[in-house]
């Protein structure tokens, strides 16, 4: 059940990266969000299969390292890569 707090955490450091970073504009509301929870539940999972529980410490902060990482690291590429798909697109049709 714990899990859920994990996942909670990862959303809300997804959302918080949503707003936090530029081109809010260029993709949906619920990309950032999911991405960060998605990197939680994984790394949460393993965390525990490696026998971490839910007193450790470091469980709780690769909580919320993990999805900050993936978030600020995914976010920027698929901006930039839809930056430059509507560039591409403009050029195309002239524009």
């Amino acid at each position: 059940m714990q899990i859920l707090l994990g996942l909670i955490i990862g959303a809300v450091v997804g959302l918080a990266a949503h707003f936090a970073l530029p081109h809010r504009q260029l993709r949906g509301a619920a990309l950032a969000p999911l991405a960060g929870a998605a990197a939680t539940a994984v790394v949460w999972t393993a965390l525990t299969w490696a026998g971490l529980g839910v007193d450790s410490p470091i469980l709780w902060l690769v909580a919320v390292l993990a999805p900050a990482a993936t978030v600020l690291a995914l976010i920027p590429v698929l901006s930039r890569s839809r930056l430059a798909r509507d560039e591409a697109d403009r050029a195309r049709i002239g524009a």
